[in-house]
């Protein structure tokens, strides 16, 4: 079984986030970078799923040579070997086409991708690099088994839950549930520093979006307190200040 396992480089969830030329640019200057921990997780279940000799596993990043420490940090976790394709992953789209063009002709069994980054979250790169491979992709999946060539798959759906089942090769994004995070051991950190990490060019692609502007979210508030006996005033302050009803 060959897995690979797509990783973010994504700043740490304590940073400070600010922006640089006129707003158009995330300021970089200070921050902590991790890998993301939805794909800690991803990369957690492949691991489970090829331990014992029953198969390998690749990390795969979209990145810049600044990335390299954090794909070091998968290696120590447990993956076999890494791949970073040279580029400053531009969006989605970019990030996704990079993947399956290193992958279209690597035969993996399984791709997986944490659900989303926690920088921009938006869930897009699983469904798209299924797309470009013309393979099956279940998106935020809360647990995987595999059986042979086959796999069955849960997803948490309202009211329920939703069990999907596939034949040979497929994608999948990982949420919390599927496997807990593994922390690096000594011996993983030793050993992740002699593993391959192999740098590949990028393909060229025509650019679909451009970033306007970013904005931070406008401050709290002030909190108003209406006593429990107040249910008038309460529905009068929804009403005309907070807008909600």
């Amino acid at each position: 079984m060959k897995i690979l396992v797509c990783i973010s480089n994504v700043p740490d969830t304590t940073t400070k986030i600010t922006f640089t030329n006129d707003n158009t640019e995330f300021n970089t200057a200070g921050v902590q970078y991790i890998v993301n921990p939805y794909d800690e997780i991803a990369l957690s279940k492949a691991i489970e799923l090829t331990e014992g000799g029953k198969g390998t596993v690749t990390v795969i990043n979209v990145g810049e040579a600044a990335n390299d420490p954090t794909i070091r940090k998968a290696l120590a976790i447990g993956a076999d070997d890494a791949v970073r394709v040279n580029a400053a992953p531009r969006d989605a789209y970019f990030v996704a086409k990079q993947i399956a063009e290193y992958a279209k002709d690597k035969d993996f069994n399984i791709i997986l991708t944490g659900r989303e980054s926690i920088d921009y979250n938006g869930n897009q790169v699983a469904a798209m690099v299924g797309e470009f491979l013309d393979i099956p992709s279940i998106s935020i999946i809360k647990k995987l088994e595999v059986n042979g060539d086959s796999a069955t798959l849960e997803r948490e759906i309202e009211g329920g839950k939703e069990v999907v089942t596939v034949s040979g090769k497929f994608v999948a994004s990982c949420a919390e549930g599927v496997a807990e995070p593994k922390i690096p051991n000594m011996r993983g950190i030793m050993s992740a520093r002699t593993k391959p990490l192999v740098v590949v060019d990028a393909v060229e692609i025509d650019v679909v979006t451009k970033v306007t502007k970013y904005e931070t979210p406008a401050p709290r508030g002030t909190v108003k307190l209406v006593p429990a006996d107040q249910t008038e005033q309460l529905i009068s302050l929804l009403h005309s200040e907070a807008k909600v009803i």
